[in-house]
């Protein structure tokens, strides 16, 4: 297999799982503290789609924490399947949360204006931009993983 950076187990692929954990934490944050989000599903699909990112990329980063410390790879074909089929799934979701959460925020505050609260409508903002961030570092580590099979 090939060395990219944003691999398993190398210093690049830490840095893009614990980003991908404290982009997903802060966009549950934001919308948890706001008032009234359990009254659109969007927001809560947000919510369950970031808290399964926060453990997907919780999980990796002590994976990559360890095999840095044992200067082990992770580079077998088996690990990285699993890699590319989890990075994939959560990515998936995630762009999902997150569009669908902008597009509620958008049409309710936005073109609505029924957005009383500009408090409440920041955290909203905010959440949503966390989440998009969230994903586009997944996106990094799907390609990279999907790059690192198809190598193999």
């Amino acid at each position: 297999m090939i060395d990219i950076p944003g691999t398993p187990g190398t210093v690049t692929g830490l840095v893009l799982r614990i980003s991908q954990c404290v982009f997903a934490a802060g966009s549950i944050s934001y919308m948890v503290t706001s008032g009234g989000f359990f009254s659109f599903t969007a927001f809560c699909y947000l919510v369950a789609a970031m808290g399964l990112q926060v453990i997907w990329s919780f999980g990796l980063a002590i994976l990559d924490t360890f095999a840095l410390v044992r200067k082990k790879t992770l580079l077998s074909p088996v690990l990285v399947s699993l890699f590319v089929v989890g990075d994939w799934v959560t990515s998936t979701l995630s762009l999902a949360g997150a569009s669908s959460s902008a597009g509620i925020t958008v049409l309710y505050f936005g073109d609505l204006g029924s957005c009383s609260f500009e408090a409440e409508c920041w955290r909203y903002q905010l959440s949503v931009a966390l989440a998009f961030l969230c994903w586009i570092t997944i996106a990094i580590s799907s390609f990279t993983t999907l790059w690192l099979l198809a190598s193999a």
